[in-house]
């Protein structure tokens, strides 16, 4: 095939979870003959066919290789001069009502401006099935009857998606002009998924994270048209290639599945498999849904895609549905939003601290963590319950013997050798690692297996097992293998300075716990070790020595694990849990700041307490000085004021007298004359 001219292709909000796909898929695309399933275009020539230009909603630093330009916060004027560049324009309009508007304007200014085009245009206007979601059946005596996009002018909207509907109108009837230089379509989408998810991210989310039980809103028995958001992609990509004469198409695959059907098979393959049915109204009070998506998931339609089915021929990657591709679209889950598990080892001698450096790693990673003893009494207590509640629902009717085989085996086991035996202790940790939340997040499995035999029993598959079985040996095969070794002189030390407590816990009596140890060196030395199995299979162990007690050396340990296994791979906290975290912060927070409050009251009233106790000590010691000094002055005075009464006072007050009769003019002269003339000396 020649090499065809490239063409721009404009895609409003390209950062948008459909629009992305379709840009991708755009840049990527590679023309296929529509009666054959044989590439017709050379891959090195398929990129050049597609330009995608496009606005986005927000900017970020995600980079973007199938966007050529991007545009954001664009004022009508500028945004015209772009879509007039533009050879294709495709407005998105089934996440963000506010879209609805700008794609109205956007093909009321492109038809506008029809004489002006350089070439021919394509407007395509991907919408929603909720514009169906009122309409009357199409044979009131067999609801069983599809709505089919021939009969699109039938279709009654959603009371929340009259303006979509609208634009629906608008867009056909502007397309009708002078449709051999502006051709127009519409392409009303089923509810998308796969890629991530976007309006049954929230039931992917709950299954992942093993919440007990996923809701379904209302009775969960109306019918949910979908498409794989890659299979939307292609209908575009196909609208623009062909450009076919029906202008109105439904985009949806061939399932028929009600929403308690999806909803029970995603918590079945990603979760822990329980549905709770709940009224519809409880969705608005769900944070995650808009109000459109929650409109979306409550709609009850019945629709069959005839022209695509018609006029495209294009391999489907979901034709089905989600519910049949249901492996393949939680892959795509996990791919896409990076929830890969972590799964990690923990080996080493008793007593080198197994247990505190497992439960930090998963504390940091959200990982499950995992001990033999643990797995044991865990699975021996959902074995009593399965026997004691049968599930009524349950398809496998054998299931119940089966528990109650395995538990009496088990009982027995523990009865005759105080411990499962090795086929049956690998049976038990085999099926714990292959449960859905180590399959998830991912897990730390501390000291096992501790054998090659016991590693190459637990991690392979057998020649007769199934391929899914294998490949799900291969989700539960650890990434990394942690080492810790210390000295027999340190670790004999440690464990005599453990309290009882924590000696009764891990068994560590001094007999035992040599006996472990030396039980552990035998098998380090032993031609295969469980180390060995790990080097086979290219997984290096990541050594570490312990040589101190201290909390503080094993901050250079988790470091170091924390650089070799890198970022957490899952989800980050709820807005719930941040709003908890922050609560529990401010508490916290307030509670520090009263103690300290209460401290510094304390503090005040013990000084004012020991100021006042001081004051009074010292205002008496100040009177006992005061009158001690009182004593002293009036016994020192005493001689003299004998003597003074006894030979001065009566002379001085005769000259006073004597003064007051004579009234001289200068009485200090008299006075001092008459004690001259009269003292007794």
């Amino acid at each position: 095939m020649a090499e065809r001219e490239t063409k721009t292709v404009f895609i409003n909000n390209v950062d948008s979870y459909a629009s992305r796909c379709i840009a991708k898929l755009l840049y990527e695309s590679v023309p296929v003959d529509a009666n054959s399933d044989v590439e017709t275009e050379v891959v090195s020539n398929h990129r050049k066919t597609f330009q995608v230009v496009g606005t986005i909603s927000n900017l970020s630093d995600e980079d973007r290789p199938y966007v050529v330009e991007q545009y954001y916060h664009l004022d009508r004027g500028e945004l015209l001069s772009k879509l007039m560049g533009c050879d294709v324009v495709i407005y998105n309009v089934t996440q963000h009502a506010d879209q609805v508007e700008e794609a109205l304007w956007a093909v009321s200014a492109l038809h506008n401006e029809i004489e002006q085009f350089s070439g021919p245009k394509v407007f395509i206007l991907i919408s929603t099935v909720m514009t169906w979601a009122c309409s009357k059946p199409v044979d009131p005596d067999d609801p069983e009857v599809p709505f089919i996009d021939v009969i699109f002018w039938s279709r009654r909207a959603h009371p929340n998606f009259k303006l979509h509907i609208d634009l629906e109108r608008s867009v056909v009837k502007m397309g009708k002009t002078k449709r051999q230089l502006f051709s127009t379509y519409v392409v009303a989408s089923g509810l998308q998924y796969g890629m991530g998810e976007q309006v049954f991210h929230f039931f992917f989310k709950k299954s992942w994270l093993g919440e007990d039980e996923i809701p379904v809103f209302g009775d969960g028995k109306n019918i949910v048209p979908t498409i794989h958001v890659h299979d939307l992609a292609s209908v575009v990509y196909n609208v623009i290639e062909h450009q076919p004469s029906p202008y109105y198409l439904l985009a949806v695959d061939n399932s028929e599945n009600t929403m308690e059907e999806i909803v029970k098979k995603i918590a079945s393959v990603l979760g822990p498999g329980k549905i709770q049915k709940k009224p519809s109204e409880d969705a608005f009070l769900t944070k995650d849904f808009s109000v459109m998506e929650i409109d979306s998931i409550l709609v009850n339609l019945r629709m069959e895609a005839v022209y695509i089915k018609k006029l495209f021929s294009f391999n489907w990657l979901c034709q089905f549905g989600l519910v049949e591709n249901i492996e393949l679209v939680v892959e795509e889950f996990r791919q896409t939003r990076g929830l890969l598990p972590i799964r990690l080892c923990v080996l080493g001698p008793p007593a080198v601290g197994k247990s505190t450096v497992s439960k930090k790693i998963c504390e940091y990673y959200r990982l499950h963590h995992i001990t033999v003893k643990g797995t044991i009494s865990e699975t021996i207590t959902q074995l009593e319950h399965a026997v004691r509640n049968p599930d009524p629902d349950e398809e496998n009717s054998t299931r119940e013997a089966q528990a109650q085989d395995q538990l009496s085996a088990m009982r027995e086991s523990v009865e005759q050798n105080r411990d499962l035996d090795e086929e049956l202790l690998l049976k038990v940790m085999k099926d714990k690692l292959m449960t859905n939340p180590c399959k998830n997040q991912g897990y730390v499995l501390e000291d096992f297996p501790q054998t090659y035999a016991q590693a190459k029993e637990l991690f392979s598959a057998k020649e007769d097992d199934a391929t899914s079985w294998k490949n799900s040996l291969s989700m539960i095969m650890p990434e990394f293998v942690l080492c810790l070794d210390a000295s027999e002189a340190f670790l004999v030390d440690r464990v005599l300075n453990l309290s009882e407590r924590l000696v009764q816990q891990h068994n560590y009596e001094p007999d035992n716990f040599l006996r472990r140890l030396a039980s552990y060196k035998d098998k380090q030395t032993a031609d295969e070790t469980v180390i060995n199995y790990f080097y086979e299979l290219d997984i290096i162990p990541l050594h570490f020595e312990i040589t101190s007690n201290d909390e503080v050396n094993c901050l250079p340990l988790m470091q170091k694990v924390f650089d070799t296994v890198g970022q957490p791979r899952n989800y980050g906290p709820s807005s719930e849990e941040v709003m908890k975290e922050e609560r529990r912060k401010a508490d916290e927070r307030l509670r520090r700041e009263a103690q300290h409050r209460a401290e510094e009251e304390r503090v005040e009233a013990e000084e004012a307490r020991d100021r006042a106790a001081h004051w009074d000590e010292w205002t008496k010691k100040l009177e006992e000085v005061r009158q001690q000094e009182e004593e002293e002055l009036e016994a020192q005075s005493g001689p003299m004021r004998n003597y003074l009464m006894e030979h001065i006072i009566p002379t001085l007050s005769q000259g006073l007298i004597e003064c007051c009769r004579a009234q001289p003019q200068d009485p200090v002269d008299f006075l001092a004359e008459h004690l001259l003339k009269n003292s007794p000396f």
